[in-house]
């Protein structure tokens, strides 16, 4: 059972308050991302084209049984080339940095602010299909087509992809989405010493080599993304 976490300034920063968010499917996004989205999701069906949704907002819990199955080998641990590591193989920083490849800390996601989605064609594939991994947004991949539209037309709606390869900690993702004018003031906002507070009280697996990195975690998990027309 989880500890009670401390009531924090900016909850929704971390994952924790989702009352400033609005439903749209089955998910939740910020008010101004959800008529960004809609603008831009019209425009791309002008063109031919369609997106939808496979995840948006994702609450601390949520991504703490994320971290906590992938940490206890529940759930499969992938490399930067998607394929599985056996995670016997591995010491616990070797577990942190590889579950971060792929997956947040609690706490760290951009997916807690409803500013970013994941995205896919479902002309293409089917949201039970899709796995979300490079090739399906690379040549010959289902989700190229989309993939080539969002990288001329994305900015035009306020939308950039904050995962890209030598320019974020975070592994590219080319289905990642985040809504620039609201995320990067959370960006700025977020804070390593409120994050330490509420993970210190709460039951995470391998917390003992995470606690000692968080500041430089942060840095580079958080604070270190991509910027619009890089």
């Amino acid at each position: 059972m989880l500890v009670a976490k401390p009531k924090l300034t900016q909850p929704h920063l971390y994952g924790c308050d989702a009352s400033a968010l609005v439903p749209y499917q089955t998910t939740l996004l910020h008010p101004d991302a959800l008529i960004a989205y809609e603008q831009m999701k019209h425009s791309i069906q002008a063109d031919g084209l369609d997106i939808d949704i496979c995840s948006g907002y994702r609450s601390f819990d949520k991504q703490l049984a994320i971290w906590n199955a992938k940490a206890s080998g529940q759930r499969v641990l992938l490399d930067k080339h998607s394929k599985p590591v056996d995670i016997k193989t591995l010491n616990q920083t070797e577990i942190v940095d590889t579950i971060l490849i792929w997956s947040a800390l609690p706490g760290t996601s951009r997916h807690h602010w409803g500013t970013d989605i994941d995205v896919f064609d479902p002309r293409k594939i089917s949201r039970d299909n899709l796995q979300l991994v490079s090739a399906e947004y690379q040549h010959s991949g289902p989700c190229h087509e989309l993939y080539s539209w969002l990288k001329s037309n994305a900015f035009k709606f306020g939308f950039y992809f904050p995962f890209q390869q030598g320019k974020s900690g975070v592994s590219p993702e080319e289905w990642h989405l985040s809504y620039f004018p609201v995320a990067q003031q959370y960006t700025e906002d977020f804070c390593s010493d409120t994050l330490l507070t509420l993970l210190t009280p709460i039951e995470i697996h391998l917390k003992q080599d995470v606690l000692p990195r968080l500041n430089a975690l942060v840095q580079h998990y958080v604070k270190y993304v991509a910027r619009p027309n890089q």
